[in-house]
């Protein structure tokens, strides 16, 4: 019990220490310098600068206050790149990494019957497209789905390593995962062999889209897909996703995580 909780001390504080050590200038703790002289920045008594407005908006794209965005406005074009190539993208990624794995080793008590559940997404969660979106403006282009798709079928898509690293940890203690993608169901093989050359093996299932939900909301393929397996006696526990689209609807996880993406939104 006293190393139970030494473990979750330390994964706690280790959550706390990655969410402080990110040095390079871009970093939302780094203050914005004043006017000389005092005053208020040289805008609109209502606003302040372009680096705070758009800080804003991605702050509340992870928030789901704005929704169903097309593209990244053209002002933060460069703001969101910077992010998501920056530190503090990788701080914020691992921080949530960090409070799965604390969730999972102080807060979750499997019955091993084998019914025990985790769900994962894979785009931005399990697997990184960023190489694609640096060179479609991160997010500034409106997403064309068969460039996408071409991009997926090459399979050159990196692991998030510290995802990897969580999904490996969950299926040490004999968890069934789950795999519940948007992706097209002719992306199987694609998918399948870009999760194997990163380093995934061993899922339960992975659920992609077929013709009879392909149509559907995100959100609502994603619910009917969690009812089938809570119909089959399964108990999830976790999701982790880069869309609120991954979590919202019933049946719900006992816990969710969000993972940071502010290129594109997937309702």
């Amino acid at each position: 019990m006293q190393m139970r909780r030494d473990l979750c001390l330390c994964l706690a504080i280790t959550g706390l220490c990655i969410g402080l050590a990110s040095g390079d200038q871009w970093n939302i703790f780094n203050l914005v310098k004043k006017p000389e002289g005092g005053g208020r920045s040289p805008t609109t008594p209502t606003t302040t600068n372009l680096r705070n407005y758009c800080e804003s908006w991605r702050i509340n794209v992870e928030l789901n206050n704005i929704r169903a965005f097309d593209v990244v406005p053209e002002e933060c074009i460069n703001h969101i790149g910077k992010y998501m190539t920056s530190s503090q993208y990788k701080a914020d990624s691992e921080r949530a990494i960090e409070e799965s794995a604390l969730y999972l080793s102080c807060f979750c008590a499997f019955e091993g019957d084998g019914k025990d559940a985790w769900i994962f997404d894979v785009d931005e969660t399990l697997l990184s497209n960023l190489p694609y979106f640096k060179k479609h403006h991160f997010g500034g282009e409106k997403l064309n789905a068969s460039s996408f798709e071409g991009w997926m079928r090459e399979r050159k898509a990196p692991a998030l390593e510290r995802t990897l690293s969580l999904y490996h940890e969950i299926r040490g203690k004999g968890i069934n995962i789950f795999l519940i993608s948007s992706r097209r169901e002719p992306l199987r093989d694609a998918t399948v062999d870009n999760l194997i050359k990163v380093g995934y093996h061993g899922w339960k299932g992975l659920i992609l889209r077929d013709l009879e939900n392909e149509c559907w909301e995100v959100q609502s393929y994603k619910a009917e897909a969690r009812k089938r397996l809570v119909d089959q006696g399964y108990r999830i526990w976790g999701i982790i996703g880069d869309q609120w689209s991954s979590f919202d609807g019933f049946p719900a996880a006992k816990r969710t995580f969000k993972l940071p993406n502010s290129m594109y939104y997937v309702s």
